[in-house]
């Protein structure tokens, strides 16, 4: 997912991304979102099933 999207989800959950990077504003929004801010700590499983991250996370090498 492209850092253009992630910033648009966090704006639409009322989140600051000004000076943010990547994983930090992921984590951000997980944590709004209810799930649990683990973005790039999976290594080949996630049992976050309704992350909107989960595959982005999954199948990139952090």
């Amino acid at each position: 997912m492209k850092m253009n999207e992630i910033r648009v989800i966090a704006k639409s959950l009322g989140i600051n991304s000004f000076g943010k990077n990547k994983a930090d504003l992921i984590k951000e929004i997980q944590r709004k979102q209810g799930n649990f801010d683990c973005y790039g700590s999976a290594t080949d499983y996630c049992d976050q099933l309704d992350c909107l991250f989960r595959s982005s996370c999954l199948s990139e090498k952090h």
